[in-house]
């Protein structure tokens, strides 16, 4: 995907790496979507001198989310899908550390990736920062965070930060144009209003096929449901079995949905904010619960229709 937005935390990164004293450890704070992971991956190229074409370098590595357990690296291991689990854990860390104690293979530099490093477990972040404080010569790390605030402050602390801005609706929608062309305009309206300004979450949606969804919601925000109609239609077209990850872009929806209602309504906010903050819940939630689908359709539908209610009467 085209990446947007990079020119200033390219400029930094490729002015530290002409300087004497390039600084150890990086942060890569920005909204998830905004092509952290990208840049990281590049930037390390970069540092190590890895070739075109180059798939895998020895001296990049990089600790993500892993196999949930046992019987799901098994699954990796014969090629299968497998599921994953919700934090980095110590045990990766501890492996990457005893890779520190060795020489780089190919040069004189290594990076090594945290992605998203605000997923660190917090033993895992508390072994981590030992390696941010005594780093070994040649050694560069490069942590994308979409929530700096989770990190430990005494890791933020050793950290340079290289900030990545959410992109503009125009140029979003000039993206989606050349990555979706099948997409209708409503359903780039959407995608966009619900990403708040991450590229990668609005491409997210548009392949999710979530502009039925985004109709419906601006219906119900927009009349109410008196007859459970739209609700019924929203738990059909969010679809009888989906995905954590269509669950969790069907709630961003309903926030952005909300959030735009209450920017352009006189109303009394009040029962918009408390549905917004509903939603909010509800999606801090999803990751972990099992939601019915249907439930959680009827859940979402009867938040906005409350809030359609309350609108009406302030304005009637």
């Amino acid at each position: 995907m085209t990446l947007i937005g990079h020119g200033e935390a390219w400029r930094e990164w490729h002015e530290a790496m002409a300087g004497s004293r390039m600084h150890h450890a990086w942060l890569l704070a920005g909204r998830r979507g905004v092509g952290k992971a990208s840049f990281a991956l590049a930037a390390a190229r970069a540092l190590v001198g890895a070739e075109a074409g180059q798939e895998h370098h020895p001296d990049i590595l990089v600790l993500t989310h892993g196999p949930k357990d046992e019987k799901e690296e098994r699954k990796r291991a014969d090629g299968k899908p497998y599921e994953l689990a919700r934090s980095i854990r110590i045990a990766q860390v501890r492996t990457m550390q005893h890779r520190l104690t060795t020489r780089p293979t190919a040069g004189n530099r290594r990076a090594i990736i945290i992605d998203p490093a605000d997923d660190l477990e917090r033993n895992a972040a508390n072994a981590l920062l030992k390696s941010l404080e005594e780093p070994p010569a040649g050694t560069f790390f490069l942590l994308v965070a979409h929530s700096p605030a989770r990190l430990l402050p005494t890791i933020r602390s050793r950290c340079r930060v290289l900030r990545f801005p959410t992109v503009s609706d125009g140029e979003m929608d000039n993206l989606l144009i050349q990555l979706a062309p099948q997409a209708s305009a409503e359903t780039r309206t959407a995608a966009i209003a619900a990403a708040a300004g991450s590229p990668g979450a609005a491409r997210d949606f548009v392949e999710l096929e979530l502009g039925d969804v985004a109709q419906i919601m601006r219906q119900v925000l927009t009349g109410g449901d008196g007859d459970f109609t739209l609700r019924g239609r929203l738990a059909g077209a969010i679809g009888a079995r989906p995905d954590r990850e269509r669950l969790q872009a069907v709630l961003d929806l309903a926030r952005a949905a909300l959030a735009e209602r209450l920017d352009g309504s006189q109303a009394d906010p009040r029962a918009i904010i408390d549905a917004h903050a509903e939603l909010v819940r509800l999606t801090g939630e999803q990751p972990t619960y099992n939601f019915d689908a249907g439930l959680l359709a009827m859940e979402i539908g009867t938040l906005l229709a409350n809030a359609a209610k309350a609108s009406e009467r302030a304005d009637g």
